[in-house]
Order: structure tokens, then C-alpha cells, then sequence
């Protein structure tokens, strides 16, 4: 069956809608990033570059490291931009866009986000690498998609809702697990492991007050003190819970690792992070 342009939208030169990207041009292996500049600091440590695209917030290197070929994909902010690029990443892969119709053979994208987050516990202060073990998504995404029961913890979702007290005004909160495979391949032993909240916002739904109350003063508090099988949410970011749903629903690894720049129990801040990223980079090029 072909899928219609108004579903699949192609550019003239034969690349993906919003990611400009052309099926060729994209690896297997692929490292997500937030910051449209963060994919540069990536791709310096490639041995060699093969394309280079970008389009908005959208940034795509692809090349080679230590004999691997990989892409680097900028995504910019939230859920809703990890909506666009798993979709059109997967697109690239798994759908002909000759004859806009789904490839008889599935390619598995193996998958990584680096990006930087707010840690919520003693043991994740400023600087720590958290690799996410759940991911908890405050966002909705995953609720407009068939089959989200099927890759979500019901379980630990019921448990998080009773424990949070949660508003329905907010949307049901939803609970994946990150691939279990590529969390230890990546996280080895120098990376917390621990659940993470991905939030639809920077100020409000993180429990930040500016001039604006929020509805659940007391929000932060059930998030540290919220356990379940013998684990914390060690953090806060803002794509996580979208990057692991869409992936287990199409059917490629996935994992997100943050340096935690702010510690909001410890109400530390680091704004001079960009460089000290630098290390989690190698680590992640190292072992994906």
C-alpha cells in the first residue's frame, strides 16, 4: 500500500520533509542531540565526514569513528520535535521513497541521545552522567499512538499516578523502559543508572516558579521521594520518554544519557557546561 504525500512528505530532492535528510545519508547508528551546535562537537571526533545537512533546528553530520559509520541528528527541544525526527528517521530507513511503500525487511536503528538535565537526588550531583533505565513522560506523545500499553510499564504507571496524586487535567503520565541492551553496553560502570522524567516544558512542569504558581506546589518533592523496584528518578529533561516509546513502537534500540548541569535538591547550577559534555560524547562514540 502507498503511503500518500500528504502522510509522507518527500522533498524535490528526494530527502525527508523536515530533517532534509536523503536515505543514503543516514547511519545506523545514530547520536541525537538537542543544540543544533552540539552536533558539531560531535562530528570533530569523526575520522571522516561523508554529508552534512541542515535545516532549522534540524542538523545531520554523518561519518565515520574507529572504522563505525554514524550520524549525528540535532532535534532541538521536546517531545514534539522527537515526534518529527523518530518518525522521519525511521521513515528514511524503512520506507522505499520511490515507491512510498514500507520495505518488506526491517532495519533497526540503534540510538542515543546526549544531552544535559537536572538532577534530583544527593547521589546525582552537578556533573554526573545519568543513563536513563525508565523513562517517564509528562509529555502525552506516546498517548496518541495504537499499542502504547503494549511497550509501557502499566505497573509502575499505576503506582507513579497514585503516588503523585495526579491531576487528569495534566494527561496520563506514560512509563517505558530504555532498551535494557544498549543501557548496559553504554552505561557500563561509570554512569548512574535511574529513571527520568521527560517534561513538556522547561519552568511549570518542572516545578520551577517564576511569577506563575503551579498547580502541585508539592510536585518536586513526590518526584524524589517516588520508588519503584528498588530505583529513583534521578532526573529531570525534556525528550526521553518520546525517544524510547516511538522507538520500542517501531522497533529500533534506544537510550538517553545526560550530564546533569543543575541539581534542583541541591539547588546547584552549572552554566559553563559545554565543555565537560565533551567526555560523555567520547564515551558514547566509544561503545555505541
Amino acid at each position: 500500500m502507498k503511503i500518500p504525500p500528504s502522510e509522507l512528505i518527500i522533498n524535490a530532492d528526494g530527502s525527508a520533509f523536515h530533517l532534509h535528510v536523503k536515505p543514503e545519508q543516514l547511519a545506523d547508528k545514530v547520536i541525537l542531540v538537542g543544540d543544533p551546535g552540539r552536533v558539531a562537537t560531535v562530528a570533530k571526533f569523526f575520522d571522516t565526514i561523508e554529508s552534512e545537512v541542515e535545516s532549522r533546528e534540524f542538523r545531520n553530520i554523518t561519518g565515520t569513528y574507529k572504522g563505525k559509520r554514524i550520524s549525528v541528528q540535532s532535534t532541538g527541544i521536546g517531545c514534539d520535535n522527537i515526534d518529527i525526527v523518530m518518525n522521519e528517521l525511521d521513515a528514511l530507513k524503512n520506507i522505499d521513497f520511490e515507491t512510498r511503500e514500507i520495505k518488506p525487511t526491517h532495519t533497526q536503528l540503534t540510538l542515543v541521545r546526549i544531552g544535559t538535565c537536572g538532577g534530583l537526588q544527593p547521589h546525582t550531583p552537578v556533573g554526573t552522567y545519568v543513563a536513563s533505565k525508565k523513562s517517564i513522560g509528562f509529555d502525552g506523545l506516546l498517548n496518541y499512538y495504537d499499542g502504547r500499553n503494549e511497550v509501557c510499564d502499566l505497573d509502575c504507571e499505576k503506582q507513579f499516578v497514585e503516588h503523585m496524586q495526579w491531576s487528569p487535567l495534566k494527561g496520563a503520565p506514560y512509563i517505558i523502559d530504555n532498551d535494557p541492551e544498549l543501557l548496559e553496553q553504554i552505561a557500563q560502570d561509570d554512569m548512574v543508572r535511574g529513571y527520568t522524567i521527560a517534561c513538556g516544558g522547561f519552568y511549570g512542569p518542572q516545578g520551577r516558579q517564576l511569577r506563575l504558581k503551579i498547580q502541585d506546589p508539592q510536585q518536586n518533592e513526590k518526584v524524589e521521594a517516588f520508588e519503584y523496584d528498588g530505583t529513583k528518578i534521578c532526573n529531570f529533561e525534556m525528550e526521553s520518554s518520546a525517544l524510547a516509546g516511538l522507538s520500542a513502537l517501531l522497533g529500533h534500540q534506544a537510550l538517553t544519557c545526560c550530564m546533569v548541569i543543575a541539581n534542583r535538591w541541591a539547588k546547584e547550577m552549572n552554566t559553563e557546561y559545554k565543555n565537560s559534555i565533551e567526555d560523555l560524547i567520547q564515551k558514547v562514540l566509544d561503545r555505541i
